[in-house]
C-alpha cells in the first residue's frame, strides 16, 4: 500500500505542472482522495461487504464530487484532472496510465445485465465532458476528444471526436496522451458540411451555365 501511495503521488507530479509539494497534493487533490477511497471500497466489494463498499463510495462522492462504483476495476497510475462530475460505472475496467478530465462518464446504455460499462485500455486520455457508454472497448494509446459521445469500440492508437464519436486518426505515428490539444481537435461533422457546401455551390454554377446556354 505504501508503494501504491508513493506511485500515485509521483504520477500527480508527472501529470500536473501545477503540483508544488507533496503536502499540497495529499491535502487538496480530490482526484487522489477519490482513487485512494475507491481502492478501499473495491477491496470491501471483493470481500462481499457490499453495503460498506457502497456507503464509502457515496461518502467519497459527497466529499469529492467524483462517483466511482466500488465494483469498478482500475489500474495503476490512474489520474483524474479536476475530477468534479466524473462517473465510473460498476463493470468498468480501466487499464494503467489512464488520464480523464472533469465531467467524464463511463456508463451504461440502459438496464442490461452483466458487463454493461466500458473497458478502457492502457495509456488512454479521455477529455472533458466525454461520454463513453455501453460494453465497448477503447484501445490502448487512444484519445477521446472533449464532449464526444462514444458508443462503439475504438481501435488502439486512435483519436475519437464528435457526437457520435468518430475515429479521425488511427495507426499513424504513435499517439501519446500528453500532446492532445483540446483547442484544435478535428471536427468530422464540420468537415463534411464544408464539402457539401462546396458541392452545392458547384451544382448551382453548373445550373446557371446550363440556363445561359439555353437562352
Amino acid at each position: 500500500m505504501r508503494n501504491i501511495i508513493a506511485e500515485d503521488l509521483r504520477n500527480v507530479f508527472d501529470q500536473d505542472p501545477a503540483a508544488r509539494s507533496k503536502l499540497e497534493v495529499i491535502l487538496t487533490y480530490s482526484g487522489l482522495h477519490a482513487i485512494w477511497a475507491h481502492r478501499v471500497a473495491h477491496w470491501l466489494w471483493k470481500k462481499k461487504f457490499f453495503f460498506m463498499a457502497r456507503a464509502l463510495s457515496q461518502f467519497t462522492r459527497f466529499l469529492t464530487g467524483i462517483e466511482i462504483h466500488p465494483g469498478a476495476q482500475i489500474g495503476r497510475r490512474f489520474f483524474m484532472d479536476h475530477g468534479m462530475g466524473i462517473v465510473i460505472g460498476e463493470t468498468c475496467e480501466i487499464g494503467d496510465d489512464v488520464t480523464i478530465f472533469q465531467g467524464v462518464t463511463l456508463g451504461g446504455t440502459g438496464k442490461e445485465k452483466g458487463k454493461r460499462h466500458p473497458t478502457i485500455g492502457n495509456d488512454v486520455l479521455i477529455s472533458t465532458g466525454a461520454r463513453i457508454l455501453g460494453s465497448i472497448r477503447v484501445g490502448d494509446h487512444s484519445k477521446v476528444g472533449a464532449g464526444s459521445v462514444v458508443l462503439h469500440d475504438v481501435p488502439p492508437d486512435s483519436t475519437v471526436v464528435g457526437i457520435p464519436g468518430r475515429v479521425v486518426r488511427q495507426n499513424g505515428r504513435k499517439i501519446h496522451h500528453h500532446d492532445l490539444d483540446h483547442a484544435d481537435l478535428p471536427d468530422p461533422v464540420a468537415d463534411r458540411m464544408t464539402r457539401l457546401e462546396a458541392e452545392i455551390k458547384q451544382l448551382k454554377e453548373e445550373l446557371e451555365t446550363m440556363k445561359r446556354s439555353r437562352s
